[in-house]
């Protein structure tokens, strides 16, 4: 049996635009890019078609989906929006930002995991907005890799996690955030929540909202369904086993085997290059640097045939510093029981 990918890339055309739009329409699956990462996605008022995004990911049915929207009309239609809410949406849509409130009837219980609310946002890049405006559906749409892997940032990303599951994936470049949204909890607008970090940050939501919103804690759902996607205490994960460091010293770097790759958030300063240190960003460079090239490095590192990989946590409490920190904490997590 033949083990190549059966996924096809394609290019941003008018032509390919809708032909993949009218995929979408009858009820298929599709790759596709956001401006944080490549996301699979399929009619959210489609049950089938959001169960097959599921299945194509091995996706647990406790981990609810993104729903996708191109306005604020749209976005009513999926989820009962309060004032809070558009506020929030005219000062940061489109863009990272994902809110999760109630959700309304027509919402397939395969979306929220059979809660009543829903986690909905408007994407700034063009490619998924367009999708969405020519196939006439809000889009639900996780990111496009298989379930607990390192997320997609490039096309190539998604045909080698999903080639063989998928059909259709559509090239948009390299993902320009490379770390998923911020999710707020505003199911009570008067106690709003973060629920994932991102680049979006609590101060900025505060000057909006003009109260406090509680800060992230870093916790897993129990059982039940989690209110939001990316809560799992394991997630974003490569194969390779993965530590954390508070701060790196190039001391550290005297303790290692030669199989041992080590991860910084800048480029150190070394008196000699070694073969086995990585960096996210260059000196100088803000974190959006190294948030945008966090999943790409850990997907280069886990196919580089380490045997443990030791990463350094991102420096201050910026929203980018706590995005990162929360991706590779999750990442880092102990395996459960096979």
């Amino acid at each position: 049996m033949s083990t190549s990918p059966t996924a096809r890339i394609y290019r941003p055309t008018p032509r390919n635009l809708a032909f993949l739009a009218n995929v979408l329409a009858r009820g298929g699956i599709v790759a596709a890019p956001t401006e944080t990462v490549y996301g699979l996605a399929a009619d959210a008022r489609n049950a089938k078609a959001c169960r097959d995004v599921f299945r194509a990911k091995g996706r647990p049915a406790n981990d609810p989906l993104i729903v996708h929207v191109n306005s604020l009309d749209q976005a009513g239609e999926v989820a009962a929006l309060n004032d809070a809410a558009r506020s929030l949406a005219k000062a940061f849509w489109p863009g990272p930002l994902t809110l999760v409130l109630p959700k309304q009837p027509g919402v397939p219980a395969i979306v929220t995991s059979g809660l009543e609310s829903v986690a909905v946002r408007m994407p700034a890049h063009t490619l998924f907005r367009e999708l969405i405006e020519r196939s006439g559906c809000p889009l639900a749409a996780p990111s496009a890799n298989p379930f607990g892997y390192i997320s997609p940032t490039t096309a190539a990303h998604v045909r080698d996690g999903l080639g063989q599951r998928i059909k259709y994936i559509l090239d948009g470049g390299s993902a320009q955030i490379g770390v998923e949204s911020t999710i707020l909890d505003l199911r009570n607008p008067s106690k709003p929540a973060i629920l994932r970090p991102g680049s979006i940050s609590r101060e900025a939501m505060e000057m909006v909202l003009e109260r406090k919103v509680a800060a992230y804690t870093r916790k897993a759902p129990a059982h039940t369904a989690a209110p939001a996607p990316g809560m799992l205490e394991r997630h974003y994960s490569p194969r390779t086993p993965l530590t954390l460091v508070d701060k790196l010293a190039p001391a550290f770097l005297h303790k290692l085997a030669n199989n041992e790759a080590v991860l910084f958030v800048h480029q150190p300063r070394l008196s000699q290059q070694t073969p086995n240190v990585f960096w996210l960003a260059n000196h100088g460079e803000e974190l959006m640097a190294a948030a945008h090239n966090l999943f790409n490095q850990l997907r280069m590192l886990d196919s580089g045939g380490w045997t443990q990989i030791h990463a350094e946590l991102a420096p201050g409490s910026s929203a980018l510093a706590l995005a990162i920190n929360d991706r590779l904490s999750r990442a880092a997590a102990k395996r459960g029981p096979a």
